[in-house]
């Protein structure tokens, strides 16, 4: 792992909300809204965007933690940008803070985790 970010070390990405971020049960739309499960997978893409920067050739990233405040509606059509931030790298280990906003409206806050392995050591932990 190239420890070539520090605290503060930020990545950003814009996302358009479609109808296919809008939460889904049993086929029926909750809520014309972004699912907190797509901000969940967003939050993830976010956070390793940074971790990609560090990755070094036959390692792979593996998620620990992931959690999000859901405060505001987005709606289809808004562009929601979402920032990651790293917090702490300790050892193989990346936690970052991420922020999820559609122009000065805080959709959502929360922070993840993600620690750096060799693929061989992921493919042992898979197989158990």
């Amino acid at each position: 792992m190239k420890l070539i970010l520090k605290p503060g070390s930020r990545k950003a990405f814009k996302k358009e909300v479609t109808e296919a971020d809008l939460p889904l049960f049993l086929g029926e739309v909750v809520h014309p809204v972004c699912s907190t499960y797509s901000l969940a997978r967003d939050f993830e893409w976010s956070s390793r965007l940074l971790f990609l920067e560090m990755r070094e050739e036959g390692e792979e990233g593996i998620g620990t933690f992931l959690s999000i405040a859901h405060k505001h509606p987005a709606f289809v059509g808004e562009e929601i940008v979402f920032t990651a931030t790293v917090v702490k790298i300790h050892g193989n280990e990346l936690t970052c803070s991420i922020e999820a906003k559609v122009g000065d409206r805080v959709v959502a806050t929360g922070t993840t985790g993600q620690k750096m392995l060799t693929k061989e050591k992921l493919e042992e932990i898979f197989k158990r």
